[in-house]
């Protein structure tokens, strides 16, 4: 069997576990109330689809975690419980097979729910839009849909980043009590935790009020917060911000350092390299 068959074997397999799981199915229907809730009580709003972005912005950089944490963490360490992994390194697959099966399957799932949400939100959020108001767009173009478009696709790249970090989680942890406990501080620290230590490092001077903007990208959630303000809603408003909140390079490079590092992690605890 060539490596893509298996990786899509281990695909096809955690899709069919997700869509037997109640706990999943109700943790989507749930996201999705909230985010396309929010939508609709943002239709009408003069500012737009930047007005939206900004509405969406806190709830989705702390919902998206909690969301792919609930379809990821117990991943790895459910089929250990069961005995299954015992019997998945009996077969020709290998460690890198395996995890990256289980992360394509479990994203792809997690995806659907993101950007079905945010576009229902969207939708919903674009009936019965009033007139722009000038604070908020530089010109007609300004606040259109690509600036919402841009949220989208980078609250996509987010959860990819914690759905990587999740099955690292997964991976590493040994117990159903170590994996529970390990993924509330991991998801804690991603939501909130890395940004209040960059504030209190800047509070303390230990750190100069200048870098901040930089070393927002060293944080998931900041780094997610930093491409929305730049480059989804920083180039559609009047009277942009004389200095930037964040810098996109860095927080797009820090978003694929998590990726990377997580997903190595997680090749690496899985199970023992016994070949």
């Amino acid at each position: 069997m060539r490596r893509r068959d298996r990786v899509f074997a281990v695909v096809d397999r955690e899709l069919r576990t997700l869509l037997r799981s109640r706990t999943v199915v109700a943790v989507a229907a749930v996201f999705a109330a909230v985010v396309v809730g929010l939508g609709g009580v943002a239709r009408g709003s003069p500012g737009g689809y930047v007005s939206l972005t900004y509405d969406l912005l806190l709830p989705v950089e702390v919902l998206v975690p909690t969301l792919a944490f609930a379809y990821v963490y117990r991943s790895v360490r459910g089929d250990d419980e069961r005995g299954e992994l015992a019997v998945i390194r009996t077969y020709d697959v290998s460690r890198a097979d395996y995890v990256l099966g289980v992360f394509v399957g479990r994203t792809a799932a997690l995806l659907v729910v993101v950007l079905a949400s945010l576009g229902a939100a969207g939708a919903v959020a674009s009936l019965g839009t009033g007139p722009t108001s000038s604070f908020f767009a530089t010109h007609s173009a300004g606040d259109t849909l690509v600036v919402y478009a841009r949220f989208v696709l980078f609250a996509a790249v987010y959860a990819v980043v914690v759905a990587a970090l999740a099955l690292a989680v997964s991976a590493a942890t040994r117990t159903k009590r170590e994996a529970l406990a390990a993924a509330v501080g991991v998801l804690l620290a991603v939501a909130v935790g890395i940004d209040l230590l960059l504030v209190t490092l800047v509070s303390a001077d230990v750190v100069g009020g200048g870098a901040i903007a930089g070393l927002n990208g060293l944080s998931p959630a900041s780094g997610f917060r930093g491409l929305v303000l730049e480059l989804a809603i920083r180039p559609a408003l009047a009277e942009p911000p004389a200095a930037a909140t964040a810098s996109p390079v860095v927080s797009a490079l820090g978003l694929l350092t998590w990726v990377v590092a997580a997903l190595g992690l997680a090749t690496a605890a899985v199970w023992p390299d016994v070949s």
